[in-house]
């Protein structure tokens, strides 16, 4: 009965042992301990109930008890809420801390809300009260007078909040910048201007509200660098020469093609009359227009004429070959 008895206890004694080993493992009672000393106040039943809701406990309570040894108003509704929907909790209670220690109002509900919506919330706060400086990249603008300008500026911008959800980024700042900096460049009657007074671009760009519909406010345009670069209009003009040009040579080779072809429209019908003229010969000697002895007088002139042509051809290849025969004898004696 002894050994019964023993063997009993020991049972009893393992289920007790692991009855407590599961509750510490579902309950978490260390974190509950903290949340106490931190004079946060979460139940168990609430730790019970994040762990059937699938939530990590931890994720909620160490945030609560950051955010109430803070000064910041929350609950665990609310955070546990946030984690639900996909948010970073810890985040967003650390912008809120920063916020509160910039004296910066900053709702739970606006910082949830940035934080859903995939902006860096902590970094937006933080841009909120240290302002950015963004630096675009070389912007080319033409004056008037056709000297290409390249224009570098450093916008300093703020994070707002209120314009956070849906307004625009970075991206839209740095591209209506350059578009305000080619508007006052292209303005201006000369590169000079520009040269002298790169303030105005500065003005004139911040005239225009270029933040609006942004997440950003523009608190000044300052300009960095002002280089002088190529003469577009220099280039213009010397590509509208050669354009020109080319029309023009287009045109005469338009003209020229069309004359060779008149021309070889009145070489064929040269040739279509000359072939007439045997047809003709021959009717006039049946027709006794034209008589035997004036058909070989005329053989005699043609033959002649050929002859002459023969001779004057031979005679000029004859004296140029004398005039180069000349020239080298002179070139050997004036070397002697």
């Amino acid at each position: 009965m002894g050994s019964g008895s023993l063997a009993g206890i020991i049972i009893i004694i393992a289920i007790v042992i692991l009855a407590l080993t599961l509750f510490l493992t579902f309950v978490p009672i260390g974190l509950w301990i903290s949340a106490l000393a931190a004079n946060v106040k979460v139940s168990i039943f609430n730790l019970i109930g994040m762990r059937l809701r699938r939530v990590v406990p931890s994720r909620i309570v160490l945030p609560l008890i950051k955010a109430v040894k803070g000064g910041i108003g929350v609950n665990v509704n609310e955070l546990e809420a946030h984690y639900l929907a996909g948010g970073n909790v810890d985040k967003v209670v650390d912008s809120l801390i920063a916020a509160h220690r910039a004296d910066f109002n900053l709702p739970f509900e606006r910082a949830a809300a940035i934080d859903l919506a995939g902006r860096d919330v902590l970094e937006a706060v933080k841009m909120s009260v240290n302002p950015r400086v963004i630096e675009t990249p070389n912007v080319s603008a033409v004056a008037k007078d056709g000297i290409e300008l390249l224009v570098k500026a450093r916008v300093t911008v703020r994070a707002n909040l209120d314009r956070l959800i849906g307004g625009a980024g970075e991206a839209t700042v740095i591209a209506r910048v350059g578009e305000g900096i080619v508007t006052t460049v292209g303005s201006s009657h000369s590169h000079k201007e520009v040269l002298e007074n790169p303030d105005a671009i500065s003005k004139t760009v911040l005239s225009k509200g270029l933040d609006a519909g942004t997440a950003f406010e523009i608190l000044s345009i300052d300009i960095a660098d002002v280089d002088v670069g190529r003469n577009i209009g220099a280039e213009l003009q010397s590509l509208q020469a050669q354009a020109d040009k080319n029309i023009a040579q287009a045109k005469a080779e338009e003209r020229r093609a069309m004359a060779v072809a008149k021309e070889q429209e009145m070489r064929a019908a040269v040739v279509e009359a000359e072939a007439e003229i045997p047809k003709a010969m021959a009717q006039a000697l049946r027709e006794g227009s034209l008589g035997v002895m004036d058909y070989y007088n005329m053989q005699n002139v043609i033959s002649d004429t050929k002859m002459r042509e023969s001779i004057s051809t031979v005679n000029k290849k004859d004296n140029v070959k004398f005039n180069a025969n000349s020239k080298k004898n002179e070139d050997q004696a004036s070397k002697q």
